[in-house]
């Protein structure tokens, strides 16, 4: 007999520890997305971690910005970037405020209102589909920036809430490179999924873009 999901929100001092301990365990967690045609429910099963300035690959190496402002906030929030000029991914900010770091949503598996997901993702072969990647799951929920700065914490209707869902045993997480970080943070194993789940996503190499003369 497979266990009811626990719905009870996920607390702010869930959030409020290093990256590297909230981000594999936010695995199996479900994430509630309102919308004005209802809720779309998501069991999370891929995320990577970002560790601010001890980190080449986050986007707080270099400090604070307009953009990235959110990551220095309270934990618990919503990061929302713009990326490639088209895509939009969401990540949730971990540890003290002040100090940036957050977890990046990769992958996850539609658990309800998959109707609605699929509207947004016309493109998906299959339900596994719909948010197996970063900026699917955000497209799939209808996440934009408008979005950024969302307490995800909170048991009021709000756009966005994390619930407690059922944690994956440890001996069901994997690690390894995060996709497509080149640089100094190609070297950090700071991707966690869930083993043989079909949501994950492929892992891809940093390929380097090149300038336009």
């Amino acid at each position: 007999m497979i266990a009811t999901p626990d719905r009870t929100p996920l607390s702010r001092e869930f959030f409020d520890r290093p990256v590297l301990d909230v981000a594999p365990d936010l695995l199996g967690r479900i994430l509630v997305r309102s919308t004005p045609d209802g809720p779309i429910a998501l069991r999370l099963t891929e995320v990577e971690a970002y560790d601010g300035a001890d980190d080449p690959g986050s986007h707080a190496y270099r400090g604070r910005t307009a953009r990235n402002d959110v990551m220095f906030g309270p934990p618990g929030h919503v990061y929302v970037y713009f990326t490639y000029g088209m895509w939009f991914c969401m990540n949730l900010v971990c540890g003290p405020e002040g100090r940036a770091s957050a977890v990046l949503l990769r992958a996850g598996e539609i658990i309800e209102g998959a109707e609605l997901a699929r509207t947004r993702r016309l493109s998906a072969r299959n339900d596994k589909e719909l948010a197996k990647g970063p900026a699917r799951l955000a497209t799939a929920l209808d996440v934009d920036r408008s979005l950024d700065g969302t307490d995800a914490c909170t048991s009021e209707d709000t756009p966005l809430r994390m619930l407690t869902g059922t944690p994956v045993p440890s001996d069901q997480v994997l690690n390894g490179p995060r996709t497509g970080v080149g640089g100094d943070g190609a070297v950090h194993p700071w991707r966690f999924w869930v083993a043989n789940d079909p949501t994950v996503s492929p892992y891809r190499a940093h390929v380097p873009r090149r300038r336009r003369s």
